[in-house]
């Protein structure tokens, strides 16, 4: 409430008139709370899909416009809000895994990284992020190729993998490139995230085959990749792992039932990183090939469309499982992306 004392004498028409001003300016700054209030309420999301398409023969097709799409959320069609060709620059993450795993074979691994920037188009965005214990930006985001080749080249290190702490930290730089922008991130890895299998190891101590071991880890439900996996779907980020030979379970020297659930477990987790953002896991078998896989993933993120669709407001954080279907025509035409999201 407000009190006015009045010491001097004014005239009654006067005072009135300020009454009314301050009702006036109280009314509205409530007014405008309200709004904001009302904003918050409202808010839904934007879900933003990165889209192949190939034809029966598995070839890329890079022609389409946003009239050949037809979306789908659980059966209902949805409007599609924005439409990127297949040109459209990415801001990307490449993450570099230096712990001690990789450490044979650093010469190979930054000759295909460079030959993966040479792939890519000339506005497109990379961030450079090594990661072994620590996580290290060795670049930010940038098209200048010959700085991100420096920022390959200088990589290094040893020790343990913190490989979903690189993850959060690719996204929370990803985020800042803004809402619009097409994102992804391509991750060198043998997947073997050092916290993650310390997790592991007491559950699967005790188990007696490696089926037993694999049943007991329930690697989908780990929290800390879906934790990852529900930031990547918020902001419409394709991941694209590339496994090194060092996770296949089927190569483990020592092998014993605990050992092989571990590695099994990790290389399950890779694969649901890729297929539920839309990517693809790429195992490497040889390291000559490494450099190829570099150049297939850079073409297959030239061959993106992104459409973009705003989700029912009933779903709007729901916790939820919401199925997408992407549709293009012609028909005999087949488009690949991720299957939905959970809405948090």
């Amino acid at each position: 409430m407000i009190h006015f004392s009045i010491t001097t004498k004014l005239p009654k028409h006067f005072l009135w008139a300020l009454l009314l001003c301050c009702a006036t300016q109280l009314t509205a700054v409530k007014s405008a709370r309200a709004q904001d209030d009302e904003t918050i309420r409202t808010e839904t999301s934007v879900v933003q899909l990165n889209v192949g398409v190939v034809d029966r023969q598995g070839r890329t097709v890079t022609s389409l416009s946003r009239n050949d799409f037809v979306v789908y959320e659980d059966g209902v069609r949805q409007t599609i809000q924005s439409f990127e060709p297949t040109e459209a620059p990415f801001s990307l993450v490449m993450l570099l895994d230096m712990s001690g795993s990789t450490s044979t074979f650093r010469p190979q691994l930054q000759f295909a990284a460079k030959r993966f920037l040479d792939a890519l188009g000339p506005d497109d965005r990379v961030s450079i992020i090594a990661f072994n214990a620590r996580i290290k930006t060795l670049t930010g985001f940038t098209n200048n190729h010959s700085k991100l080749a420096y920022a390959i080249q200088i990589a290094d290190g040893a020790g343990e993998t913190h490989l979903y702490d690189a993850l959060k930290q690719s996204l929370s730089a990803l985020e800042k490139e803004g809402k619009r922008r097409r994102k992804a991130i391509v991750v060198l890895t043998d997947g073997i995230d050092t916290q993650v299998r310390n997790a592991d190891r007491p559950i699967v101590a005790k188990a007696q085959t490696d089926e037993e071991a694999i049943a007991l880890l329930k690697p989908e439900a780990n929290p800390t990749l879906n934790e990852v996996l529900n930031e990547a779907s918020r902001q419409g980020v394709t991941v694209y792992p590339l496994a090194l030979p060092s996770g296949d379970p089927k190569r483990l020297p020592l092998p014993d039932p605990a050992i092989i659930g571990m590695y099994s477990a990790a290389h399950t987790r890779l694969k649901v990183l890729a297929e539920r953002t839309g990517g693809r896991l790429n195992e490497i078998y040889k390291l000559e090939e490494l450099a190829g896989l570099y150049a297939k993933v850079a073409a297959n993120l030239r061959a993106l469309y992104t459409v973009a669709y705003q989700a029912p407001g009933q779903h709007a954080r729901d916790g939820k499982w919401h199925e997408i279907r992407v549709e293009v025509t012609p028909p005999d035409l087949i488009a690949s992306t991720r299957p939905g999201y959970f809405a948090k």
